[in-house]
């Protein structure tokens, strides 16, 4: 195999695990019918926000209104459903006020009425409103902190809910009586809906002290207004019982979707797949030598399966930022996997974010080749001080390896594929 059909190979697995989320799709199987009397509105956040808006309008025969919230340079041309771009992973201004005035939009609705919520990852930084006593910078300076600690995305979801004054179910709870369907494409671990996006129209059952445990065990630095705000909450803000109208709600799109696509993929082209599973965290550098171990036993022992075969994997990966590089997750793992597959014949890779975006950079991931640390070697580049810095994007831009795809539009986080010729 060279090295031109394995990288062929391998965006084609990518390409087949995006294509089976795309909103467009999937949303239309899960619409419900619309209501016989009464309004549609859509309410929405999230890096596929607009294109589920999108899906809705091409699907949808009634009359139809509402407001979804994206990413910037994430948008869609609707034309019925109003489209705000807002800032992420950092909240800004936009997204705050694009979170006031879906809770208006939401507070002039009757029973008679249907929500439409489309929920997907990263609409817990777009749809930012501080819970009550805070401000944005409140807000903005603890989503650095959790950025930057290593800390789960549930883990980071669960302070976001409660520092909130529109997730964790509060949007559900101003939308009265009205009955609200929500879809979900999920990008966290175990597909819980109350944690994609922080659940603005799904129950929070975790309580405020889960949230201080959280920030004192990634030793973040909370501001005193927002100890007061946790504080003083109460044992819980379980927001079940003060939902009054009818609810239902539906995962729609996840990880391990896609890793059935790619595997099927790679079953037609003659590979066979060894699918990881669509959960798997933990530091990338330490889920990148986990791969690497089962990659050699492979190469060498034809264990667990022959070649030639890939393995697929999902999940969300963290990085502890400690160096002052860039860097997303996937960058970070496929430099690591590189430093310790060490250069083993015949293994190519490549980790990718199904949103488009690794991190805050404008990649969407990288790739690695057996000559990698060879390229570098020639440029007299030190693969362990890039990784020390957390930098793997230089490292990945000097070897023209990073992978540029632009906003994709649907987001079940990180997919990595990993080809043993």
């Amino acid at each position: 195999m060279t090295p031109a059909e394995a990288k062929k190979i391998l965006n084609s697995l990518y390409q087949q695990a995006l294509a089976a989320v795309d909103p467009l799709l999937i949303v239309p199987q899960h619409l419900p019918p619309p209501p016989t009397q009464g309004r549609t509105v859509v309410l929405g956040a999230g890096k596929a926000a607009a294109r589920m808006a999108l899906a809705v309008e091409k699907n949808w025969s009634g009359p139809l209104e509402g407001l979804v919230v994206t990413r910037y340079g994430h948008n869609e041309p609707c034309q019925k459903i109003k489209v705000i771009e807002a800032g992420h992973p950092v909240p800004d201004a936009a997204g705050m006020e694009a979170a006031k005035t879906m809770l208006q939009l939401a507070q002039t609705l009757g029973p008679d009425d249907l929500v439409l919520a489309l929920i997907s990852g990263g609409g817990s930084s777009l749809l930012t409103l501080p819970a009550h006593g805070l401000t944005l910078e409140h807000k903005r300076e603890i989503n650095k902190g959790l950025l930057n600690s290593g800390a789960s995305i549930s883990e980071m979801n669960c302070v976001r809910r409660h520092l909130s004054a529109i997730k964790g179910g509060k949007l559900a709870e101003a939308c009265g009586l009205a009955r609200i369907h929500t879809l979900v494409i999920s990008d966290v671990p175990g597909d819980d809906p109350a944690v994609v996006a922080s659940g603005p129209t799904i129950a929070d059952s975790s309580t405020p002290q889960d949230a201080l445990t959280i920030l004192k065990r990634y030793q973040i630095q909370v501001p005193a207004a927002v100890a007061q705000v946790l504080q003083t909450q109460g044992p819980s803000t379980d927001s079940v019982a003060r939902v009054q109208g009818p609810r239902s709600q539906c995962v729609i799109a996840t990880a391990q979707q896609a890793l059935n696509a790619a595997a099927r993929q790679a079953t037609e082209l003659g590979l066979t797949p060894l699918v990881l599973g669509g959960s798997i965290e933990g530091e990338s550098r330490d889920v990148a030598a986990m791969h690497a171990g089962i990659a050699r036993q492979i190469k060498m022992y034809s264990q667990p399966v022959g070649r030639p075969c890939v393995i697929l994997s999902g999940g969300e990966t963290t990085v502890t930022v400690s160096g002052q590089g860039r860097g997303g997750r996937n960058a970070e793992f496929m430099l690591s996997l590189a430093l310790n597959l060490q250069a083993l014949d015949g293994v190519y890779a490549l980790a990718i974010d199904t949103d488009g975006i690794d991190g805050i950079e404008d990649n969407a991931g990288a790739r690695i080749a057996p000559d990698t640390l060879a390229r570098a070697a020639e440029r007299a580049m030190k693969p362990r001080d890039y990784l020390a810095n957390n930098d793997a994007y230089h490292f990945f831009e000097a070897l023209s390896d990073l992978i540029v795809t632009g906003p994709t539009r649907t987001n079940v986080n990180d997919f990595r594929a990993i080809l043993i010729a």
